[in-house]
């Protein structure tokens, strides 16, 4: 781990607190979450997330940024927006000074990259100017990498896209800065020293400011220098400090409904929410090449469909499709009247070797399809036995591994109703990767 020292301005530190020793992590981010660039900037940029507070709001003794969403730091999602990003070069992280071992631990555990790790200040605005001075030196002074464009937001928004950064990072480089904006949601209103109402603002003429905010990286800088211990100490605008210290009026764009930040308790399980819906969008189906299998496969995506979830048949895990290790979170693996798990041993193994920091659990279910005499001899009680061990192993590592049985039936109607259990059973299994079901055999 390199230790970075950069020379901060006292005031940014403020009382009690250092001006900043911040880590500068490498890993190696999940390659199933790296996407193509759909936008490029020919500027550099980079991030500041602020990660400092307390998180009163929410009645819990973790700070929200470090609470666990499906077993992740909640700060680990919103990183990962930004690195999914192939424009953005640096990320930096303002923790408190009591903190900084956390994340240096959520970076490695879950191989962060371009990350550097920075300690926080008494207010939020020296948070963040201890993160813009991160960005501008290198322990010598100035440094030569400095960003043109300072993208500043704060870790507990996780839902940020490419498409919309982008906006601000160009508006912000063509104009100095940039900020996001969305509707009022309920009218502001002032009140008197007694309690009544005063007066109250045409919701229509307002809007409430957002994030992410863009800033010209000379801009943002200077507006913090020049800035005084009252707007350390009292104020939260980062765009007001650019119109009054630099005379840079901020373009503002509204931003969508995704934006929101978590500050209650429910905002978490709102997020796990979000997360286990994208996560539970499509699966793989691996059927093993045979005929058997790939008929049921056609009547499950079928069925699949209607429950609104994707799904890719394929024969086997080759090196022509393992792609699909990588930009998969589910996989369905058939076995027709064959109770042996080594398909389903191949398939977890594959998965731990393509993907050696996952940073979701992964879902793999085992759909086994028996006749009625099996059924009936009770045969099916030595593989469930050897699902469950399966399954034990396979959770330390990420992997949720589920069973599903079903009966082969020539009456067609049966069989469809099964099939369509199944399904159902399986958007259920994927949604809510629930940790009480992992090794079960269920029936459908």
């Amino acid at each position: 781990m390199e230790v970075r020292h950069p020379k901060v301005q006292n005031k940014c530190a403020g009382p009690g607190r250092p001006a900043n020793p911040g880590g500068f992590l490498d890993g190696h981010a999940d390659k199933r979450d790296t996407c193509s660039a759909a936008h490029s900037v020919d500027f550099p940029v980079s991030v500041v997330l602020p990660a400092g507070g307390t998180g009163e709001r929410t009645g819990l003794q973790t700070p929200k940024q470090f609470c666990s969403v499906l077993g992740r730091p909640l700060i680990s999602y919103t990183i990962q927006a930004f690195e999914r990003v192939s424009w953005i070069q640096r990320i930096v992280v303002v923790v408190a000074k009591e903190s900084m071992d956390l994340m240096v631990d959520i970076i490695r555990r879950f191989q962060h990259e371009k990350v550097q790790v920075v300690s926080g200040g008494s207010t939020r605005h020296r948070s963040i100017c201890n993160g813009v001075m991160a960005l501008g030196e290198d322990g010598e002074g100035m440094a030569p990498d400095r960003p043109g464009v300072v993208i500043i937001h704060d870790a507990v928004r996780p839902f940020v896209e490419e498409e919309f950064l982008h906006k601000i990072a160009t508006a912000a480089r063509e104009h100095g800065a940039a900020g996001a904006i969305r509707p009022l949601v309920s009218t502001v209103i002032a009140t008197t020293s007694e309690g009544f109402l005063d007066h109250s603002l045409e919701r229509a003429k307002y809007r409430a400011s957002e994030m992410p905010q863009g800033f010209s990286y000379d801009v943002i800088r200077q507006a913090y220098e020049r800035c005084t211990e009252t707007d350390f100490e009292f104020g939260t605008e980062c765009l007001h400090l650019a119109l009054q210290y630099c005379g840079t009026n901020a373009k503002l764009i509204e931003g969508p409904p995704t934006l929101w930040k978590v500050t209650y308790r429910k905002d978490l399980a709102a997020v796990e929410s979000v997360i286990k819906e994208s996560l539970s969008e499509s699966a793989c189906m691996i059927t093993g090449g045979r005929a058997s299998a790939a008929a049921l496969a056609e009547a499950f995506q079928k069925a699949a469909g209607a429950l609104h979830m994707g799904l890719d048949p394929i024969p086997d895990v080759t090196a022509e499709n393992s792609r699909y290790l990588l930009k998969e979170a589910n996989f369905i693996q058939v076995s027709i009247n064959d109770q042996c798990l080594s398909e389903v041993e191949a398939l977890i193994q594959a998965l731990e070797e393509a993907n050696p920091a996952l940073l979701h659990p992964l879902v793999v279910i085992w759909m086994l399809v028996i006749t009625e005499d099996e059924a009936s001899d009770g045969s099916t009680a030595a593989p469930a036995s050897a699902l469950m061990d399966m399954a034990s192993t396979a959770k330390l590592h990420q992997i949720l591994l589920y069973g599903i049985q079903f009966h082969q039936s020539e009456d067609s109607e049966r069989w469809d109703r099964s099939v369509t259990r199944a399904a159902q059973i399986t958007r259920v299994l994927i949604r809510e990767r629930s940790p009480a079901l992992v090794g079960q055999l269920l029936q459908a």
